[in-house]
C-alpha cells in the first residue's frame, strides 16, 4: 500500500464546515485522520484548505489553525476564496476582505511550511524507495543530483556515489535521507546504502528515448504500439 492519503479539511471551523455543507465537523475529521494513523503509521496525509469563506471570523480561522496543527498534515493545498459567479457562496454575506483574507492566508502558509518541514526532518536517517523521475527540482544540474518520488510522494533530491550505475526514470532506487526542507528531503550519499532495481518502466523510457533519436528499437515491428507490456497493433 502506498503510504500517502489525501484527506481534504476545507475549515476547522464547524461552523464554516456547515455553511460550505460539508456531511463533517472537526472531530469527526480528527478522529478519521487518528484511525488512518492507527492503521498506517507511516503516512503522508495531504489536504485542501480554504481560508477567508463568506462569514469566516477570527475565531473560525482560529479553529483551521488548531485542526492544522493537530493534523500535522505533510503538505496542504491552501487557497484564499475568492467569488464565483453563479456558485451560492458568491451571493452570501459577510464577505471577508481582501486585506483579511490574504493576512490569515500567509499565517497558514507559515504554519503549514513548519509543520512540513518538521514532518520531512522526521525522515532524516530513513531508507526510502524513490521513483525516478526525469526532473523535478530547479538545482538538480547545479548539485548532480536527481529526483524522484519516495512510496509515500514525498519528492526526493538525490546524489549518485561515484562510479554508481545511474537510474533511468522509472528506475527505483534505494537511498537514505540526509537532509529535509519543507517541500523535500535530500538523500545525499552514504556508503553502503544506494542501489538501483531496473524496472520495464526504465526500460520503456529507453526505448522512447532511442525512437525520438530515430533508432528502431530491437524486437518492435513499424505500426506496433510497445509499452513492455503486450503488443498492441496500432490501426
Amino acid at each position: 500500500m502506498m503510504p500517502s492519503l489525501h484527506m481534504p479539511l476545507q475549515s476547522g471551523s464547524d461552523s464554516i464546515l456547515k455553511a460550505m455543507k460539508r456531511s463533517y465537523r472537526s472531530k469527526k475529521f480528527l478522529g478519521i485522520l487518528d484511525e488512518v494513523r492507527q492503521l498506517i503509521p507511516n503516512a503522508a496525509i495531504t489536504t485542501d484548505i480554504i481560508v477567508g469563506f463568506p462569514g469566516e471570523t477570527d475565531e473560525d480561522f482560529e479553529d483551521t489553525m488548531r485542526v492544522v496543527e493537530n493534523s500535522r498534515f505533510a503538505s496542504a493545498f491552501t487557497f484564499q476564496y475568492s467569488i464565483r459567479p453563479g456558485t451560492p457562496a458568491a451571493t452570501m454575506d459577510n464577505q471577508v476582505p481582501k486585506k483579511v483574507v490574504q493576512e490569515r492566508y500567509e499565517r497558514l502558509m507559515a504554519l503549514q511550511e513548519r509543520l512540513s518541514l518538521e514532518e520531512n526532518e522526521a525522515q532524516i536517517g530513513q531508507q526510502v524507495k524513490v521513483l525516478v523521475s526525469v526532473s523535478e527540482g530547479r538545482k538538480d544540474s547545479a548539485t548532480h543530483r536527481l529526483s524522484g518520488r519516495a512510496e509515500d510522494n514525498r519528492l526526493v533530491h538525490f546524489a549518485l556515489p561515484e562510479g554508481a550505475e545511474v537510474p533511468r526514470p522509472g528506475d527505483v532506487v534505494t537511498v537514505q535521507v540526509t537532509s529535509a526542507g519543507s517541500f523535500f528531503v535530500v538523500a545525499d550519499e552514504v556508503p553502503g546504502v544506494y542501489a538501483v532495481r531496473r524496472t520495464r518502466a526504465g526500460d520503456a523510457y529507453d526505448r522512447r528515448q532511442a525512437e525520438s533519436c530515430g533508432v528502431p528499437t530491437p524486437g518492435v515491428t513499424p505500426g506496433v504500439v510497445n509499452l513492455g507490456l503486450p503488443t498492441i497493433r496500432a490501426r
